[in-house]
């Protein structure tokens, strides 16, 4: 195993992920849709799925598709993201990098499956939010806690299947596709548990790689990418990763 593989896999399974994810939202707000209108609902299950995909086509680098989980697996203590890479600045750096990355391909490829409805007209904000979340009512402290709350449960969860399947503090990723099946299930959950007040990003790569794709890409009429907003779910979801990671040592012995 070498960096270089790690650096394609978790670019693959991030492209992957935002494609269907951010997929199942423009299928639901952007005008003249099959799916347009189908509800959040849909867009939890839409992104459990993308999940799924996303892990399953990232088998070589764990699947870890979040910075999140990455920086959560470092606080755990563990000593190596996969076997033969251990966890050094040069491995986080490619994982980091390779997961942005990814997230903003995916976002291209998303607006290239919608380019027609991304050219029509649309209300303010619509546009953005196939790429970004955004909250419903504005208050970036408790946004910032309602991201904190809900990528501690993801990071937590992912750790604790990691021991439960004996895999000390490895995420239980790479077990096949009953266990990418178990995280999409769980990324279902959140959503439609916690996701209502932020859109729930939970991944600080999968917000902004595509925030920045809206900002470069030539969307006609596609409004502000909204960069005040765009550290809460970038700093959010860090802080609930690295806190589920330290905690997970004392509540998961």
């Amino acid at each position: 195993m070498t960096l270089a593989t790690i650096f394609l896999s978790e670019t693959v399974g991030t492209a992957m992920l935002l494609l269907l994810g951010a997929g199942v939202v423009a299928n639901n707000i952007l005008p003249k849709n099959k799916g347009n209108g189908t509800g959040f609902l849909h867009v939890n299950f839409g992104w459990g799925l993308a999940v799924f995909a996303g892990v399953l086509v990232s088998y070589k680098s764990g699947g870890h598709l979040n910075p999140a989980v990455t920086l959560g697996l470092i606080a755990s203590g563990a000593k190596e993201f996969v076997p033969g890479i251990a966890v050094d600045f040069a491995s986080v750096l490619t994982y980091l990098s390779a997961q942005l990355l990814g997230a903003f391909i995916g976002a291209v490829l998303c607006w290239l499956a919608y380019k027609r409805q991304f050219d029509q007209d649309a209300p303010d904000g619509i546009k953005l939010a196939v790429f970004s979340t955004g909250p419903e009512v504005r208050d970036p402290l408790w946004n910032t806690v309602t991201e904190i709350l809900g990528t501690f449960v993801l990071v937590f969860v992912v750790l604790a299947s990691g021991k439960f399947s004996g895999a000390g503090a490895t995420p239980a990723v790479n077990v096949g596709w009953l266990g990418a099946l178990g995280v999409a299930l769980l990324v279902v959950g959140i959503g439609a548990s916690l996701g209502g007040p932020t859109g729930y990003a939970i991944n600080p790569a999968r917000d902004l790689g595509p925030r920045i794709a809206h900002a470069v890409l030539p969307i006609p009429n596609k409004g502000s990418s909204d960069w005040s907003y765009a550290w809460v779910p970038v700093v959010g979801p860090i802080i609930g990763g690295v806190l589920a990671g330290l905690l997970s040592g004392v509540l998961l012995p």
